[in-house]
C-alpha cells in the first residue's frame, strides 16, 4: 500500500513538471491539468488510506499516516486546491470539473489496482458497496461536516502569512486532529471531490443524505467564511 501512494506521488509530480514544461502557452489548459493531477494523488492516496484504517496500534497508524500523507500533499502540491470549496470564492467551474473527473478517474483506477490484490487489505476492498462513513444522524453529520469546514477552510485564511515549510505542518495537524474528533462519526472528509471518490456508491443509493452532509455542509461552510467571518 505505501508503494502504491509513493507510486501515485511520483507519477503525478513527474506529470506536473511534463505539464508545466508543455503547456506554458495555454494556462487554461495548464490549470485544468495540474487541478486534475492533484486532487487525482489526494483522492487516490486518501483511498488507499482508508484501506489501512483499522490497522494496528489503531489509531495511531491510521492518524500518523494521515498526518505524513497531508505533509506529503502540501509539498508536493502547491498552488492547486484539490477541493472544490476553494474554487466557489471565484466561480472556478473548470477547477471543479477538473477535481470531480479526477475523483472518478482515483476510483476507476483504485477499484483496477484493487482487482490485482497486489496486497492483502486489497482482498474483496473492490467487491464492496457502499462501505458508509457516517456512524451518526444526518442532522449530526452535517453539523459536524460544516465545522470541519469552517475550521479548515479559516485556517487556511489564516495560514497564508505563515511561512510555507510551516504553513504545510500546521494545516497537517489541524487534519490529522479533525480526523481524529470526527473520523468515527463522519469520516471527516470536508472536501465534496474526496467524498465522491471515497463513497461514490453510497451517493447512488442515498444521494440526498450523503449530497447534504458532505456537498452541501462544505460548501455552506465556505461561503460562511466567505461572507461572515
Amino acid at each position: 500500500s505505501l508503494l502504491l501512494m509513493g507510486g501515485v506521488v511520483a507519477a503525478v509530480g513527474l506529470g506536473r513538471r511534463l505539464a508545466r514544461r508543455r503547456l506554458r502557452s495555454r494556462p487554461r489548459l495548464l490549470a485544468f491539468l495540474l487541478e486534475m493531477l492533484g486532487t487525482f494523488q489526494v483522492c487516490a492516496c486518501t483511498g488507499e488510506l482508508s484501506l489501512l484504517g483499522g490497522a494496528e496500534p489503531w489509531p495511531h497508524t491510521a492518524l500518523t499516516l494521515t498526518y505524513g500523507l497531508a505533509v506529503l500533499h502540501g509539498l508536493t502540491l502547491p498552488g492547486s486546491a484539490c477541493n472544490p470549496c476553494a474554487c466557489l470564492r471565484a466561480g472556478g467551474a473548470l477547477g471543479v470539473a477538473a477535481q470531480f473527473a479526477a475523483a472518478a478517474l482515483a476510483r476507476l483506477s483504485l477499484r483496477l489496482v484493487w482487482s490485482l490484490e497486489l496486497a492483502e487489505p486489497h482482498a474483496g476492498a473492490r467487491s464492496q458497496r457502499c462501505s458508509t462513513p457516517m456512524q451518526t444522524t444526518e442532522l449530526q453529520a452535517f453539523c459536524i461536516e460544516l465545522l470541519f469546514s469552517v475550521v479548515f477552510q479559516l485556517a487556511v485564511l489564516r495560514a497564508e502569512s505563515v511561512a510555507p515549510k510551516y504553513r504545510v505542518h500546521l494545516l497537517a495537524l489541524l487534519i490529522t486532529m479533525l480526523v481524529y474528533a470526527g473520523g468515527n462519526l463522519t469520516g471527516a472528509i470536508f472536501n465534496p471531490a474526496l467524498a465522491f471518490s471515497l463513497h461514490a456508491d453510497c451517493f447512488y443509493d442515498k444521494f440526498l443524505s450523503y449530497s447534504l452532509v458532505y456537498w452541501i455542509a462544505p460548501a455552506l461552510g465556505k461561503f460562511l467564511i466567505l461572507y461572515v467571518f
